[in-house]
């Protein structure tokens, strides 16, 4: 497997980034995303996130999250964290707002990350304002911006009516990375249990029925894939975040291929 993969933040929630990172080096990631507390988040955070990830060689893959509400966002604070740990891309959520304001305030985010080399990846859910992928899609045709991407989260894709097609009509410099998981084909009833899912009922890869490597072989080669496995039942059963790290990574390499 040449592409590089890396594990979400939201696989350990309970962990603060710089201990995130070092779970996921000594469990052998050789990239891991950054979640951006604004109550937590501190100069001194940033430091330490840095060093590690310096010390351990890991990517930062992403930076998340950014939710664009109609009472403003973090995103100012976010950008300056992400430049200062050196991440390569930051996850926008429309929460709320509609698509014309969210589509002014994801240029100006693509604006202010650019600068640093970073981009912005619109991240849809059927239970946010940004729904669905033609939805994402039509936000980053009117910005129009050289790092305005679309964040394929395969889980949001198939409760949304997204297809492996639809994935693989995507301008491939909209896709520097993907999130996976697994789960049934059938889907919650309700909001409420799609909401539960995301959060709580993934699935780590081939444990489930969602099309991995057909959606894996629809993507441009250089697409990185983050595991974005956010699960009860594995911090239940891995309380130490290394040990859960490591599962994932091996179940991961199990299903795509070492």
């Amino acid at each position: 497997m040449d592409r590089l993969i890396s594990l979400a933040a939201g696989v350990c929630p309970e962990t603060g980034p710089a201990d995130f990172v070092s779970a996921c080096a000594d469990a052998g990631w050789p990239a891991c995303g950054i979640w951006f507390d604004p109550d937590t988040w501190t100069d001194a955070v940033a430091r330490d996130v840095r060093r590690r990830l310096d010390d351990t060689g890991l990517v930062a893959l992403d930076m998340e999250p950014i939710f664009v509400t109609p009472d403003g966002d973090h995103g100012d604070r976010i950008i300056e964290a992400a430049a200062a740990i050196g991440a390569r891309n930051l996850l926008v959520v429309s929460r709320g707002v509609d698509d014309d304001r969210f589509t002014e305030r994801f240029a100006e985010l693509c604006d202010a990350a650019l600068p640093h080399g970073i981009g912005a990846s619109i991240e849809f859910m059927a239970f946010m304002s940004v729904r669905t992928l033609p939805q994402a899609l039509g936000v980053l045709d009117a910005v129009d911006r050289p790092n305005g991407h679309v964040l394929i989260d395969h889980l949001h894709l198939a409760r949304t009516g997204g297809t492996v097609a639809d994935v693989a009509a995507i301008d491939p410099g909209r896709l520097p990375y993907v999130q996976l998981c697994d789960a049934p084909t059938a889907a919650p009833l309700d909001v409420a249990g799609l909401v539960e899912e995301a959060l709580d009922l993934r699935l780590t890869l081939g444990a489930g029925e969602l099309p991995i490597s057909e959606l894996v072989d629809a993507l441009p080669t250089s697409t990185a894939l983050s595991m974005e496995i956010r699960s009860a039942a594995l911090r239940r059963d891995f309380v130490d975040p290394v040990e859960r790290a490591g599962h994932v990574l091996a179940t991961t390499q199990d299903a795509l291929g070492r």
